[in-house]
């Protein structure tokens, strides 16, 4: 080889090895999400959506059980009753002690109370309904926890009708958003499955979002009503995302080497860190409401909205990828340009195993007969050098034998010698 040639080699494997460590550096070649997208690792969440089907009835089943045995714990504005207000000074109990206070009253059902802190100086009582005689023993426990007179504790009844109201202005508006959202998904993506997939991934979000403040026992109020409402929209960005993904790898899908699950699955791995990034981002600051809420401020609106939201975002986030992706190709499946178009990838990648087979087993033929040749010419090579030194043997013993055979010179005798 010149050593022009040797030279740019030598150049080419230090480029490659450059590129190769500066790809592994940055980690743009090597990472989990490359791979995700390129192909190079892929997760079957297309043939093991039935495993999902599974775990999303039986988170559903759940929540659908803390519905209805436990049912949700309906805030003052949805059911009525009494709201207190007395005044703290500085030195007086937080809000847990005003709650024990109210507790250590006697009075039955009382386990719903809500205690918040308005400002620094002002505490709000919310209970269930009350009697006359009620209120009054339950003022002057508020009273004595709070370090105030019993003048300066204040109560107004609420009643359900402002809840009902509220209830009822916000179905409508759920309805209308519903077929609002049903129609713009309709209209962007030339698919009415789309919508419908859609809707039940929404409708999944909701049912766990209700299940779980029926578990925890959560106030549901109008903060929560508000936090239900809001996560509609985030879940359905997140499948709408998923969606313009799948649409770009089935939009010309007579040419696409793949089937259309096939097609879906890769989309689905190639959209899922983003995914997954997307909720991990909105869900952080949404659990740091929630636990100032819970854990600083106390029962009040902030942790009825906290967690309403961060319930209903991974509720959404998992729907997006788990439930309404794998439902659109359960809708899809039958169609006949989907069933004409796998049926034909599947007859393509026959011939092409098929023509595989065939290239492979002529090699193997091919490869057998240069074999078989190979040995016959060792075979002669190793019976040459024989056969050569069987001939040099046998000329040799000709020659000896030659010699042997030839007359020798008559020896005479000294007298003979001297005449």
């Amino acid at each position: 080889m010149p050593n022009s040639t040797i030279a740019d080699v030598e150049n080419q494997d230090t480029q490659v090895t450059t590129t190769d460590e500066r790809g592994a550096a940055t980690g743009q070649k090597t990472g989990f999400a490359h791979k995700l997208y390129t192909g190079q690792l892929t997760y079957q969440f297309i043939p093991h959506r039935k495993r999902w089907y599974v775990v999303t009835a039986v988170i559903i089943l759940v929540a659908l059980g803390g519905l209805i045995f436990r049912g949700l714990n309906l805030g003052i504005d949805f059911r009525g009753g009494v709201e207190f207000r007395a005044n703290v000074s500085a030195t007086s109990a937080s809000a847990d002690d005003i709650r024990r206070a109210v507790l250590d009253t006697g009075l039955p059902e009382m386990d719903g109370t809500q205690v918040v802190e308005l400002g620094s100086d002002q505490v709000q009582i919310q209970t269930r309904a009350l009697d006359s005689s009620e209120v009054t023993t339950l003022k002057k426990g508020i009273a004595k926890a709070s370090g105030s007179s019993e003048s300066s504790v204040t109560y107004s009844k609420v009643g359900s009708q402002w809840g009902s109201q509220i209830t009822k202005k916000a179905v409508q508006a759920l309805v209308v958003f519903l077929v609002l959202v049903m129609l713009l998904i309709w209209a962007y993506f030339r698919e009415w499955k789309m919508s419908v997939t859609a809707m039940l991934g929404l409708l999944n979000n909701l049912i766990v979002t209700l299940g779980v403040y029926a578990l925890v026992g959560f106030a549901f109020t109008p903060a929560t009503l508000i936090g239900m409402l809001t996560i509609l929209g985030y879940s359905l960005y997140d499948t709408v995302v998923v969606f313009d993904k799948v649409r770009e790898l089935t939009r010309d899908l007579d040419r696409s080497p793949y089937t259309y699950d096939e097609a879906v699955n890769r989309a689905l791995n190639q959209v899922f860190v983003r995914s997954v990034n997307t909720t991990i981002i909105g869900v952080l600051p949404v659990a740091a409401l929630l636990f100032t809420g819970v854990f600083i401020l106390g029962s009040g609106p902030l942790q009825d909205l906290g967690m309403a939201l961060f319930v209903g975002m991974l509720a959404g986030g998992y729907s997006s990828i788990f439930v309404a992706t794998p439902l659109l190709t359960e809708f899809r499946r039958n169609e006949r340009v989907v069933k004409d178009h796998d049926a034909k990838v599947l007859r393509r990648r026959t011939k092409e195993e098929k023509a595989a087979d065939r290239t492979r087993r002529r090699s193997q033929e091919s490869g057998a007969g240069e074999s078989a040749s190979s040995a016959d010419d060792a075979a002669d090579e190793a019976e040459a050098p024989s056969n050569s030194s069987v001939a040099r043997e046998t000329a040799e013993s000709s020659t000896s034998s030659a010699s042997s055979a030839r007359p020798q010179p008559r020896r005479m005798t000294r007298s003979q010698r001297k005449k």
